[in-house]
């Protein structure tokens, strides 16, 4: 089943999304790396940004200075936005959602147990993303509204305005569902089956 959904989203929103949905995001999305989390969380800094409901991209932006305009309101435009592998920031899943209310997190590779128990605890969703993609989702972003924790630049807490950010693959669930589970799974399987063709053991 295909979401089409405005952030931020309510919790009832993000348990009705199921592994192997599709989402697609319009509205505000932050984007947020590893610098980012360990301020926030490590070392006791704190955003001035409302991330309750919200989606948060594990990214480092490419970005230019430019003269702030209506397009570009604190002066960055948009270069190449990617998205990182998410594995590294597995430990602040949790207080991302219980301290600050996020709901979905975009990145590349899946994240942990932690992660998983998180979600289905509190309700949110790992909306996986295709690797190497970075120029056409930088298409879906339309302006880079405003920053955060900027002394941290590239890994500042950004807050994007996107349209059309996806489809995104819902990849882990808050009914404990994980592709990435089911497809190692799979591949072991597939793998013992050949190798038991083979006759090894």
């Amino acid at each position: 089943m295909h979401h089409d959904l405005n952030t931020p989203i309510t919790e009832a929103q993000t348990r009705a999304l199921r592994v192997n949905d599709t989402v697609t995001l319009n509205g505000t999305l932050f984007g947020i790396r590893d610098a980012t989390l360990i301020h926030m969380f490590d070392r006791g800094r704190t955003t001035r940004f409302d991330l309750n409901g919200h989606a948060v991209i594990h990214t480092a932006p490419n970005v230019r200075k430019v003269e702030p305009s209506p397009l570009h309101p604190v002066g960055y435009a948009p270069v190449c936005i990617g998205t990182t592998t998410s594995s590294r920031m597995e430990r602040f899943t949790a207080p991302l959602m219980r301290q600050y209310g996020v709901r979905m997190i975009i990145g590349k590779g899946g994240l942990g147990a932690g992660s998983l128990a998180a979600f289905t605890e509190i309700g949110g969703v790992y909306l996986a993303i295709i690797g190497g993609t970075a120029a056409l989702e930088t298409t879906w972003i339309e302006r880079i509204e405003d920053v955060d924790l900027d002394d941290l630049n590239p890994e500042s807490l950004w807050k994007f305005r996107v349209r059309g950010f996806g489809p995104l693959l819902v990849a882990m669930d808050s009914v404990g569902g994980n592709l990435y589970r089911e497809v190692d799974a799979e591949a072991r399987a597939q793998r013992a089956a050949v190798l038991a063709s083979l006759g090894v053991e």
